[in-house]
């Protein structure tokens, strides 16, 4: 028996308490964005002192949830990696709405988020929809579910093995994918699927509550547009920034008009 077996159930309660706590989930959905932040950055998105932050961060690092990395003397945090940002997508799909931001700065802050932010390393927001929704159109994209639609992806991959998806995800790669992915930046070597990661995933946004694309390919496009320039990082938040160039490359390449 390896070191890493299991003999009981999972111990889902125990895991599940670490979200239930508000300045927890807090602190997790300011990493969300795949960054390692300072304690101090943590803190204040909270609200709460440095000391309820550290805290909670020890609690945080204990379960092993995010990893902390000395920098000096201070102390960065990040998530321990993808399958807990994409379990806080999915509590955040389920989870109600909080009221109305109390203050201007976290109003201005959330509005920035619904436009445009990083789901660990994919774009999600609005941002992320239209661009998901702009690969469908240029036929990039194209529903599992469409028999013939299927049948002519075949000739557009490129050699190797096929991109597989899973079945219960709304979308594959389309006839139209290497010119339009390519077009965008993205390698057509980076199109075939390696098994390390999905190529393709789709998470149900939880502000626009449409598919944005994940996946490897969600973030190759996020690489592909920051080396551009046509999409930069918002400082200490997981919030995106479309450029003046990012606009006119989105509307020439995907016919994007209003992102």
């Amino acid at each position: 028996m390896t070191p890493s077996a299991r003999i009981g159930e999972p111990d889902i309660a125990r895991v599940a308490s670490l979200f239930a706590n508000g300045t927890r989930a807090r602190i997790l959905m300011a990493l969300a964005g795949g960054r390692s932040l300072p304690a101090r950055t943590l803190a204040e998105q909270a609200g709460v002192t440095p000391q309820a932050a550290s805290a909670q961060l020890n609690r945080l690092s204990a379960a092993g949830l995010i990893t902390v990395q000395q920098s000096g003397r201070n102390r960065h945090y990040a998530l321990a990696g993808r399958r807990v940002a994409e379990i806080l997508e999915i509590l955040a799909d389920l989870a109600p709405a909080q009221p109305a931001p109390a203050t201007l700065r976290a109003s201005t802050r959330n509005q920035a988020l619904r436009r445009a932010r990083l789901c660990y390393d994919h774009a999600a927001g609005r941002l992320g929809v239209v661009i998901t929704e702009a690969l469908l159109t240029q036929g990039a994209l194209v529903p599992a579910a469409d028999p013939a639609a299927a049948a002519a992806v075949a000739p557009a991959q490129p050699a190797g093995r096929q991109p597989t998806t899973d079945p219960d995800h709304p979308y594959r790669l389309g006839p139209a994918a290497v010119p339009v992915l390519t077009g965008l930046g993205v390698p057509e070597s980076r199109l075939a699927d390696d098994q390390r990661r999905p190529l393709l995933r789709f998470c149900l946004d939880w502000t626009e509550q449409r598919h944005h694309l994940a996946g490897r390919l969600g973030a190759d496009l996020v690489d592909a547009f920051l080396t551009a320039g046509w999409i930069t990082r918002a400082r200490d938040t997981r919030a995106l920034r479309l450029t003046p160039t990012g606009r006119h490359g989105l509307s020439h390449h995907l016919g994007i008009t209003d992102p």
